[in-house]
């Protein structure tokens, strides 16, 4: 068994769903964002404004930077309702409609009469979007925060501007604990870049898909059909019953994880090609792979259900 990205025919395009420009409270210009991004390899972007009336309820457009090697797609980090700390919620969107209606959130503080954090991710699925629960160690998000969010396609489980910032990227646990319960959630990991730290070129998507354009991308988003990376490049991944072989770029570990526990790990130098044994997660309705390069950068792939 192969999951789907390794399966199916199609280019990789190399993506970041998570940045913020001077519509809201990022440094740059949408403009000065998308050549950014281009000059460093990007093949696409996603400007995720922060969507409340304090901005105006941005969502950024740049189609004009858009030809077949780059490029955009709309998005926007919406905020309404608190989460059980009291704070409002973070839900990524990528691929909202440019008319999306605004939510009743005129800041980052949650107020009466206005959408939960529930509501406005099922308001974003049924747009259209590819919604994401954002960084839920730096939000503080409880299991039962996470578990409210039922409209829902991923987790970031890795955020490069939480990791610059305050040393919580992390999402990995909560979306764990998630695929623990029988929710059929991806990865990604992201930027979430403002320019005004380091907080950019850290975390990326890599999505299989036929053409680099939005409407190809977001489908491929959708059905899981991309990884994660901060660096490394998987090649290849193959699951029966008894072995997983992994195909990568010179990686220094290899990791399999599963439900609980579970795991099992090979390590070396410049592996590019692991089989590993899968007694020790032959429990598991789930894993998923993880790479690691002599640098310590990772590569991640969705989770692979063995149904």
């Amino acid at each position: 068994m192969k999951p789907l990205v390794f399966s199916k025919t199609g280019k990789f395009w190399k993506g970041n769903l998570h940045t913020h420009s001077n519509r809201s409270d990022g440094l740059l210009s949408p403009d000065d964002l998308c050549q950014r991004y281009k000059d460093e390899g990007y093949n696409f972007l996603v400007i995720s404004d922060h969507f409340v009336g304090l901005y105006n309820y941005p969502i950024t457009k740049t189609s004009k930077f858009t030809d077949p090697e780059f490029t955009t797609i709309l998005g926007a980090e919406l905020h309404s309702g608190a989460s059980e700390n009291g704070e409002i919620w973070h839900i990524l969107a990528v691929g909202l409609p440019e008319n999306f209606a605004p939510s009743n959130s005129p800041r980052f503080v949650p107020i009466d009469d206005q959408e939960s954090g529930p509501e406005i991710a099922e308001r974003c699925f049924d747009a259209g979007a590819f919604v994401v629960i954002a960084h839920p160690q730096w939000s503080g998000l409880t299991l039962a925060d996470a578990r409210s969010i039922t409209s829902a396609h991923a987790v970031e489980a890795y955020n490069h501007g939480c990791a610059v910032s305050t040393d919580r990227p992390d999402g990995f646990h909560t979306l764990d604990l998630l695929l623990a319960e029988g929710r059929k959630l991806n990865l990604v990991a992201t930027d979430d870049a403002h320019f005004t730290e380091p907080d950019f070129f850290g975390g990326w998507v890599m999505v299989k898909a036929q053409q680099n354009k939005s409407d190809s991308i977001l489908e491929s988003l959708k059905e899981g059909s991309f990884y994660s990376s901060q660096g490394p490049e998987f090649v290849d991944i193959e699951i029966n019953s008894e072995t997983a072989k992994v195909q990568s770029t010179p990686v220094s570990t290899v990791i399999v994880q599963g439900q609980g526990s579970a795991y099992v790990a090979q390590h070396g130098e410049a592996v590019v090609s692991a089989e590993l044994s899968l007694e020790r997660l032959k429990n598991s309705p789930w894993l998923r792979v993880t790479v690691i390069d002599q640098y310590g950068k990772r590569a991640w792939s969705n989770p692979i259900w063995r149904d």
